[in-house]
């Protein structure tokens, strides 16, 4: 008889990476409530560069909104909170994901960067360079998994870069 949908994917605890989403939302929890440091609303570089900074933002986030949103659309039938794949899932090499192994992760990142730089916050931008690297180990997992469900994702992994197109 096959397993029905509740003991499908069933794991211990915290092997599912349930510690890396806690992860992720105190990272997010700790970025938007981070004060912006040092304060520079009030010096001639920061009025001079406005114009700059808001579209160093807007380009970041409509980034981050495009790679988020197509991300999601394209793996809506798949997409959990957890890097785990579930027992279901295609891998999917096309689109957005032809672009970035990883576009999700990567739209977190580019509104940070945009905010980093808009606000000129050191502040942020160490948060970010933490969030950069957590979000480089929990992806690193997420493909070993997916590795072992889909030999295919090594040849993936090879051509597709992992957070930002055509760089890294």
């Amino acid at each position: 008889m096959p397993p029905d949908k509740k003991t499908q994917n069933r794991q211990p605890f915290g092997k599912r990476g349930e510690h890396l989403v806690a992860m992720q939302f105190l990272l997010m929890a700790a970025f938007i409530l981070t004060p912006v440091l040092p304060d520079r609303s009030a010096t001639v570089f920061f009025a001079n560069t406005l114009l700059l900074r808001w579209a160093v933002l807007i380009v970041c986030w409509s980034g981050a909104i495009l790679l988020g949103g197509l991300g999601s659309h394209r793996i809506k039938e798949f997409l959990t909170p957890l890097p785990y794949p579930v027992d279901h899932n295609r891998l999917v090499t096309t689109g957005v994901y032809g672009m970035v192994r990883h576009p999700l992760y990567s739209s977190q990142l580019f509104a940070a960067f945009g905010w980093s730089i808009f606000s000129i916050s050191l502040s942020h931008l160490l948060l970010l360079v933490v969030a950069f690297l957590f979000f480089s180990y929990k992806a690193s997992k997420e493909e070993r998994w997916l590795t072992q469900r889909h030999p295919e994702y090594a040849d993936y992994a090879k051509k597709v870069r992992k957070f930002i197109p055509w760089i890294y």
